[in-house]
């Protein structure tokens, strides 16, 4: 183990393709990242920068993704603890500071963003490297302070501990002793304890930001508050695209308490004392918008149409996203070949909070309290549409009331950026309406998919060709990327492989480009590549006479993780086991995100619609860091894939969403949500994403149960209104 001897503000140290930023000494952190807090003052001790060691034995660890429910805020602190060797009970969370140079994740490129299922899956070896540099510190600390080897220095519960001597010292007080430099050893991923002498990861850990999201004092968005606040409402084009060319605002600069309206690129604002008065007024303002955008000619209904015509078109080319083998041969060499068509609607991400943003402009800074799954695409859209320097920029994240992948974008934050421009020195919240969510919705993609299969004279698959037509998401989002990457659309063909052993496997992706915005939604392309997948697999063991359970085994027979979910969701549903009259079993498996889920759903028929009555799942992510949390993350993207299955679909006409309010577009109601039972299995792997994996397999498995009951194959997102 090597030492060094470092200044206190300047180590970095090296692990494999991960930086591990450690700030030394009483008060390296708080200097650098300029997170002073009251919980913290001159006497903490700042090991890493992601914990703060106070004298009385307190640590305070910084949790760098946006809270939106799923529990990241407990989980990544809880991993750091673990290799650190703390005491939980003496452990404070706070949100990091929005600086992406210390605290962005790996997985994003060292961007602030939460999404994709990649907060655990990309902190969680820094967390774990850091929890260890900052062990190892304090434990240094000792060494010199008792004139011992570090090797002779035991760390637990936040004690430190030398048996020959019978000395001990807090972390606390270790953290008094530090001077300006102290030895660090360099660490690496080897140096991890083993999954066996885990205290904290696998342990279920209560959530910290429950008590005050139950009593009511937690702080979204919605809530931000500072004095002399402005409050803002925006009129937007009815259809993207277009911009506002007149403007009579005559009626609504006579409403009372109304202080300014500006005139945006693609709308017009009100700003007024109160959001009452801001709405009133926006909705008074007679405004002439361009009729030149090419959305306008968007109708789904006839895209749908067209994106199937292509998709059946297999002797067109599109972007490769996953080969594997010769399909052309195994195709043509079949002994037969089964192929369908499967097409899933837009959907909307339908959060709990509206879209809102609170911007302030003092001189050439800017500062924002925002609800956004990402702090650095707020910064790149002020310093796009505002001509701010990064370094100008602060953005403060509250907690999110939902995101689903609708607060990665930043479109409700250029709102606040150019509104706080036009109102310097002062305040300003940004507050979109229910309307404006479903008006100016950046929805799941239009997807048509087909897929053909071939079979030799045993019945197993040989050849798997399967080709999606749909927008891009990369493709708008981020252009550059997307043609880096060989034109893969990253979230849109999310889920469009399969670990199961066919010899010949072709995916493929049409890009269309119709001039709507369509964008991350939970579970994204795996939503609908899984249902296509796991839905037709199990058409194949219908026509060769195959149970469903037994032909995917047969498929994942190298697969021991996929294998131990498959036999372990059989035994919770009792998959042999007769159901009542009236009653079947569907079932689907899904590998996306590295997580493997097999799920098992108990559905009858009333008046032509599937009812679930029961969900089961098994899941391995690996490494488990919350095991009840990730029990709740499965149970609740199953319910959100179940809700956008049976009713959810946002339809455009002439470019603009037909559906403005929940009167229109139906989510799953109480009485329509079945039991889920989850077990998760721990396995000794790297974790992997979670928050989202519980959707893919849900579509599926009532889509083979419907099946059963009514011989009846559903190809469709969402289902029929009747089968």
């Amino acid at each position: 183990m090597e030492l060094k001897s470092v200044s206190r503000r300047s180590f970095l140290v090296g692990s494999g393709a991960t930086m591990v930023g450690v700030m030394l000494g009483s008060h390296g952190l708080l200097n650098v990242v300029q997170a002073a807090q009251d919980s913290t003052n001159g006497d903490t001790f700042s090991p890493v920068a992601w914990v703060v060691i106070s004298p009385d034995n307190k640590t305070l660890i910084y949790s760098p993704a946006s809270e939106m429910g799923q529990g990241t805020m407990t989980s990544i602190p809880a991993i750091l603890a673990e290799d650190m060797e703390l005491d939980w009970s003496t452990v404070s969370i706070e949100k990091s500071p929005s600086n992406a140079k210390l605290f962005g994740n790996p997985r994003f490129g060292g961007g602030l963003v939460t999404g994709s299922s990649r907060t655990v899956v990309g902190y969680y070896e820094v967390m774990r490297l850091a929890g260890l540099q900052a062990k190892l510190a304090l434990i240094n600390v000792a060494a010199k302070a008792w004139s011992v080897p570090a090797n002779e220095v035991v760390a637990e519960n936040s004690v430190l501990r030398h048996a020959a001597s019978k000395r001990q010292m807090t972390y606390g007080e270790a953290a008094a002793q530090a001077g300006d430099s102290v030895q660090v050893p360099a660490v690496d991923k080897n140096m991890l304890k083993p999954m066996s002498e885990f205290r904290i990861i696998g342990k279920n850990q209560p959530r910290v930001d429950v008590p005050a999201k139950s009593s009511g004092k937690a702080d979204f968005g919605i809530d931000a508050k500072v004095p002399g606040m402005v409050w803002a409402a925006v009129m937007r084009t009815p259809v993207q695209g277009e911009k506002p060319e007149k403007v009579d605002d005559t009626k609504a600069k006579a409403v009372k308490g109304v202080q300014k309206v500006v005139t945006l690129p693609y709308g017009v604002a009100v700003v007024a004392d109160t959001y009452a008065t801001a709405k009133k007024a926006r909705d008074l303002l007679q405004v002439t918008w361009s009729e030149t955008s090419k959305t306008r000619s968007y109708d789904s209904d006839v895209a749908l149409q067209e994106f199937v015509a292509r998709a059946e078109k297999v002797d067109e080319a599109g972007d490769v996203w996953h080969k594997e083998g010769d399909v052309a041969a195994a195709l043509k060499g079949a002994a037969r070949t089964l192929s369908a068509t499967f097409t899933s609607q837009h959907v909307a991400q339908c959060t709990m909070e509206p879209m809102n943003c609170m911007a302030m402009v003092n001189g050439d800074k800017i500062t924002f309290w925002v609800p956004s799954q990402s702090a650095s695409i707020v910064t790149g859209t002020a310093a796009a549409v505002g001509g701010f320097k990064p370094e100008n920029i602060q953005v403060n994240i509250t907690y999110l009331g939902g995101g689903y992948g609708r607060r990665v974008e930043a479109d409700f934050a250029a709102d606040a950026v150019f509104l706080a421009k036009a109102m310097p020195g002062i305040p300003v919240h940004v507050l979109w309406t229910r309307e404006d969510d479903f008006l100016r919705s950046r929805p799941r993609p239009l997807t048509a998919q087909h897929i053909v299969a071939g079979l030799d004279d045993k019945g197993n698959i040989v050849g798997w060709h399967q080709r999606v037509i749909s927008e891009g998401i990369y493709a708008r989002f981020n252009p550059k990327a997307y043609k880096a990457s060989g034109n893969k659309d990253a979230p849109v063909m999310e889920g469009a492989d399969t670990i199961y052993a066919i010899p010949g496997q072709l995916f493929e992706h049409g890009l269309e480009q119709r001039g709507l915005d369509v964008s991350f939604w939970r579970g994204v392309g795996a939503g609908y590549t899984k249902f296509a997948i796991e839905a037709f697999i199990d058409e194949v063991a219908g026509q060769t006479s195959q149970d469903p359970l037994a032909l995917r085994l047969a498929l994942t027979k190298d697969q021991p993780r996929a294998q131990k979910v498959l036999e372990e969701v059989a035994a919770m549903a009792e998959w042999k086991k007769p159901r009542p009259e009236g009653r079947a079993l569907g079932l689907a498996f899904s590998d996306t995100w590295t997580s493997f889920v097999a799920m098992v759903v108990e559905v009858s028929m009333n008046e032509g619609k599937p009812v679930v009555h029961h969900i089961w799942a098994a899941v391995d992510c690996g490494h488990a860091v919350s095991p009840r949390n990730i029990a709740s993350q499965i149970e609740g993207s199953a319910l959100f894939g179940l809700s956008a299955l049976l009713d959810e679909k946002l339809v455009y006409k002439g470019g603009q969403a037909q559906q403005t309010n929940f009167h229109q577009y139906n989510l799953l109601r109480a009485n329509q949500t079945p039991l889920v039972d989850v077990k998760v299995i721990p396995t000794d792997n790297a974790p992997g994403g979670i928050g989202e994996a519980g959707l893919p397999p849900v579509a599926p498995a009532v889509a083979n149960a419907v099946a059963k009951l009514t011989g009846k194959r559903v190809r469709t997102l969402p289902f029929p209104k009747e089968i």
